[in-house]
């Protein structure tokens, strides 16, 4: 890991074809699920998707509320579950409104690591989007599990 740096570029993988029909598939979730008038705010503005390992994708969107509504990648990642899917693979999340792929927040980065360290998140890089492993973008990041042995 490269602690000078906030990723270990090297650990970036392109999109293959599934992943990038997952953030198009994100994306249209959002755009048929959003309440938010242009340009302005809504209770549902990110959409996010799983794909798990039989090649199901599953979506979900964000829930806004003041208080820490759920975020749209928790709600796709209980939807998946809900659907019997028990290995998500690979998560993305897109904004309202084109505004393209959202990096996950702190609190789904530790969910994610926690409950799916296998997982790989689609982000948005510098040089374009990428794949990388979760623990990549939560590095020493609070280990729940080891904490509950």
């Amino acid at each position: 890991m490269d602690l000078d740096g906030f990723y270990d570029p090297h650990a970036l993988i392109e999109l293959n074809d599934a992943e990038q029909e997952l953030v198009e598939f994100a994306r249209r979730t959002i755009d048929a699920s959003t309440d938010a008038v242009p340009g302005g705010d809504g209770l549902h503005t990110m959409g996010s998707a799983v794909l798990d390992a039989t090649g199901s994708m599953h979506a979900g969107v964000n829930l806004y509320h003041f208080t820490g509504g759920p975020c749209a990648e928790l709600v796709a990642l209980a939807t998946a579950r809900a659907s019997g899917a028990r290995a998500p693979e690979v998560i993305v999340a897109v904004g309202n409104e084109g505004r393209g792929i959202k990096n996950p927040c702190g609190r789904c980065r530790q969910v994610m690591a926690d409950s799916y360290p296998q997982l790989r998140v689609i982000v948005d890089t510098p040089i374009g989007a990428r794949t990388v492993k979760i623990a990549q973008l939560l590095p020493l990041g609070f280990d729940w599990v080891a904490e509950q042995a």
